[in-house]
C-alpha cells in the first residue's frame, strides 16, 4: 500500500509505503528519517538492502513528495465538482418502543465533516446521550445518529429538547424538535388504529351485504324456477 496525502489548506504532503505479510505489518517506510521500520525479524534483511541503496531512497523520496502530489492534485481538480459537493441530509427521529431512547438519525449528507447533538433550552447535552459514528452509505453519502434517553424526562418537558445537525460549509443548522407526533416507530401511530378498525368493519359489512345479495338472488332464481316447473307439470296434457 503506497501513495501520498495532501492537505489543501496547509499544503503539507505526506508520503507512505506500507508492506504487509500474512495479515501483519512487514515493513514501513519513514520518509523523514529515510529509513524503514521492520516489526518482524524476517524483514530486517530487506530493510538493510533497501537502505544501502541511497539512489533508490532518493528516488522514492522524490516520487512521494513531488510527483505523487501532482497526480493527486490533478485527480482532485478533475473530480472537484463531485468531491467538493455539499448534500443536505434528511433528519428523522426514531424510537423502537416507548421505553427506548429516541435516536436522531441523519442520512444522505456529504461531506463527512459533520456534527450532531441534543440540546435542552439551547444548551448542549452530554448526559443521557449516546453519539454514534459517521458511517458510509452505498451511494457515497454518509449517515450518523445520536440517541437521547428520554425515560426520565416528563412528557411536558419534551418541547425543551432539540436535535441539531451541523454540516461543514453550510451556515444554517438543521434543527428538529423532540415531538412525539414526528417520531417514527415500529409500533406505528396509535391514532391510526381506530381508522384501521373502522375501515375493516366497513369492508366486512360490504362483503356480507354482497354475499347476502347473491344468496337472495340465488334463492329467488331457485324459487322462480320451481314455481315454473310446478306450473308446467300441473298443466293438462294435450
Amino acid at each position: 500500500m503506497y501513495g501520498c496525502e495532501w492537505d489543501d489548506e496547509t499544503g503539507e504532503v505526506k508520503g507512505y509505503e506500507h508492506y504487509g505479510f500474512d495479515g501483519e505489518d512487514f515493513m514501513i517506510l519513514d520518509l523523514q528519517t529515510e529509513s524503514r521500520i521492520t516489526p518482524t525479524a524476517e524483514a530486517v534483511l530487506t530493510k538493510h538492502r533497501r537502505e544501502e541503496n541511497k539512489a533508490f531512497m532518493d528516488y522514492e523520496k522524490n516520487y512521494y513528495t513531488q510527483y505523487c502530489p501532482v497526480y493527486l492534485k490533478t485527480f482532485v481538480n478533475l473530480g472537484r465538482s463531485f468531491l467538493m459537493r455539499t448534500e443536505i441530509p434528511s433528519v428523522s427521529l426514531l424510537q423502537k418502543s416507548p421505553s427506548s431512547p429516541v435516536s436522531c438519525h441523519a442520512t444522505g449528507f456529504y461531506p463527512d465533516r459533520a456534527a450532531m447533538f441534543w440540546t435542552r433550552d439551547g444548551e448542549e447535552l452530554h448526559d443521557n446521550v449516546d453519539h454514534g459514528e459517521i458511517l458510509p452509505n452505498h451511494d457515497g453519502s454518509f449517515q450518523m445518529s445520536v440517541a437521547l434517553d428520554v425515560s426520565s424526562f416528563p412528557a411536558e418537558h419534551w418541547d425543551k429538547y432539540r436535535c441539531v445537525f451541523q454540516l461543514s460549509g453550510v451556515k444554517e443548522d438543521h434543527v428538529i424538535k423532540l415531538d412525539p407526533a414526528v417520531i417514527r416507530s415500529n409500533r406505528g401511530n396509535p391514532l391510526l388504529l381506530p381508522l384501521i378498525i373502522g375501515a375493516a368493519v366497513a369492508a366486512l359489512a360490504l362483503l356480507l351485504a354482497g354475499i347476502g345479495f347473491l344468496v337472495y338472488r340465488k334463492m329467488n332464481e331457485t324459487t322462480s324456477s320451481s314455481s315454473e316447473l310446478t306450473e308446467r307439470l300441473n298443466q293438462p296434457g294435450e
